[in-house]
């Protein structure tokens, strides 16, 4: 299932640059592990600038158009989807999951006003959500009970990815920040310091990570369902990126007081919490199901499972 060691190092490398939480708590993983969640945050980074780094939005359309049909057709010319086709046939990788987090990062050549909560969710599954499922596969979790907590990891994770970066979404034109929560501010609005928003905005970053946190709770669930390295790598990984949420909070919730990030000797910290936390060991939450009211006709969602 992993390639030779020259194709791989480049995988790690790209994990290493745009995940360095990912890449920190992947010292924890074996090294097969660490291969193979690399190639897989590789693709999804792929997939991701196809959209944000092509500056012409027909040109971008078109290479993911191109994309699709590379991988129904299970062969491609370029070398990182190539390397994903087989990622994602040796680990049986479903085809509706992995069409669901194209379709939610392709969402984004469109104009990006989130509406409400369900949209958010919704992103927020597509986008991240699907990423914990596939990580269900490489990591060889075959409890079903894990998908719905997977799910879940990967919407607390990317929530905070949402709060932290409210101001260089704002900057692209993007405002993931719900209508109902901060009216009808236009991203271009929302960028200017000052604006007479920003109590709203500060109020609704504190919304999102304590929404975030709800999920992170019931991500953490699922870790026992791992094998025993990967929960403790996934835990930490967990752990470092809901310690985003905490640094914005020192912050006071600005989007203007400069990019949150845990240093690390942090992420030292509280990757030796994690270690001593055991959450393995604590009795079994099952599933919420109202957490996935708004996604519910999605891939292993909880009312679909």
């Amino acid at each position: 299932m992993s390639l030779d060691a020259n194709s791989i190092k480049p995988a790690v490398n790209v994990l290493a640059h745009h995940g360095k939480s990912f890449r920190f708590a992947g010292r924890f993983l074996n090294k097969e592990q660490l291969q193979d969640c690399a190639r897989l945050y590789r693709f999804c980074r792929f997939v991701d600038d196809l959209v944000d780094e092509t500056p012409d939005r027909d040109i971008a359309r078109n290479n993911i158009a191109a994309l699709k049909r590379d991988l129904e057709l299970g062969h491609s010319s370029d070398p990182i989807i190539e390397d994903f086709i087989n990622l994602a046939s040796a680990y049986q990788m479903q085809s509706a999951v992995i069409m669901e987090l194209i379709k939610g990062i392709e969402s984004d050549l469109n104009p990006v006003i989130v509406a409400d909560k369900s949209q958010l969710l919704r992103y927020c599954y597509r986008v991240a959500g699907t990423v914990g499922l596939l990580m269900c596969d490489v990591l060889g979790v075959s409890n079903k009970q894990a998908r719905a907590h997977a799910i879940d990891l990967g919407i607390g994770m990317q929530l905070t990815n949402i709060a932290r970066d409210v101001l260089e979404d704002a900057l692209r034109g993007r405002r993931y920040v719900p209508t109902e929560w901060v009216g009808k501010v236009s991203p271009q609005t929302l960028a200017k310091s000052g604006s007479k928003q920003s109590a709203a905005i500060s109020k609704a970053v504190q919304s999102l990570l304590g929404l975030a946190d709800k999920y992170y709770e019931s991500g953490q669930q699922g870790l026992r369902f791992l094998p025993p390295r990967a929960r403790l790598g996934i835990t930490i990984a967990a752990r470092v990126y809901q310690e985003i949420g905490r640094v914005l909070e020192e912050k006071g919730f600005d989007i203007f007081a400069g990019r949150a990030y845990v240093s690390l000797p942090r992420k030292t910290l509280v990757a030796l919490r994690a270690i001593s936390s055991r959450p393995a060991s604590q009795p079994y939450i099952p599933h919420a199901p109202e957490l996935h009211i708004r996604i519910a006709d999605l891939p292993h969602a909880h009312a679909s499972a």
